[in-house]
């Protein structure tokens, strides 16, 4: 099995509904992702997918949320804009775009600072 990675970030603000404490308010992170692609197989010319193709999809994927009040991007807007579920969202988005390049998505990471993260993969 093959991996790739790639890492990209982008900023934005939230508040998570419901929860007691600070981030109930209003505040912002300047996230940053890392992307993991798999294949068991390399094309003709021994690459699983370039790595200029995956960072111009994760591009087009983390456009929605960049510079954005992540509260008001679908689907944030009826589930919290929790890092797990951010994850899961850019995990889902990138699934449906790259899998038709002979790899799938295997993992999406994403940092809100420099010690605390979230992993979604299925």
């Amino acid at each position: 099995m093959y991996e790739l990675m790639v890492e990209t970030d982008f900023s934005a603000a939230h508040q998570l509904r419901g929860y007691k404490g600070k981030c109930e308010n209003l505040h912002g992170h300047n996230w940053r992702v890392q992307i993991i692609v798999s294949s068991d197989k390399l094309n003709d010319i021994g690459i699983v997918i370039d790595f200029h193709e995956i960072k111009e999809i994760s591009r087009e994927v983390i456009s929605q949320l960049d510079h954005s009040f992540l509260n008001d991007v679908f689907p944030f807007t009826e589930i919290n804009p929790s890092s797990e579920n951010i994850a899961k969202w850019i995990y889902d988005s990138m699934y449906k775009k790259i899998k038709q390049k002979n790899c799938a998505v295997s993992s999406v990471t994403i940092w809100e600072n420099d010690t605390s993260s979230a992993t979604y993969y299925e």
